[in-house]
């Protein structure tokens, strides 16, 4: 059996935040070009470019998977998939 030091775990759990971290970005980079879309196809139908209706969801989302600070991070993604205003 081996055993495992507490340093040695916190490493091995760093690590894993770190591998965790870059999907992550990953994912929100994905994000951000996905809204893109959305946005550019909406534009070039008539329509506006956000909805506050489908911003408002997306807050409710977050907020009740991740509480409080759920509506922060998702405030935060909705900043970064509408690229400047």
């Amino acid at each position: 059996m081996t055993t495992t030091t507490p340093e040695q775990t916190i490493v091995d759990a760093r690590e894993r935040i770190d591998a965790l971290d870059d999907r992550i970005i990953g994912l929100i980079q994905e994000r951000v070009a996905v809204s893109a879309v959305v946005q550019e196809t909406r534009i070039a139908s008539g329509g506006r470019r956000v909805s506050l209706t489908r911003e408002n969801e997306i807050l409710r989302h977050y907020s009740d998977a991740l509480g409080k600070p759920g509506t922060a991070l998702a405030m935060t993604l909705l900043e970064l998939s509408r690229g400047r205003i």
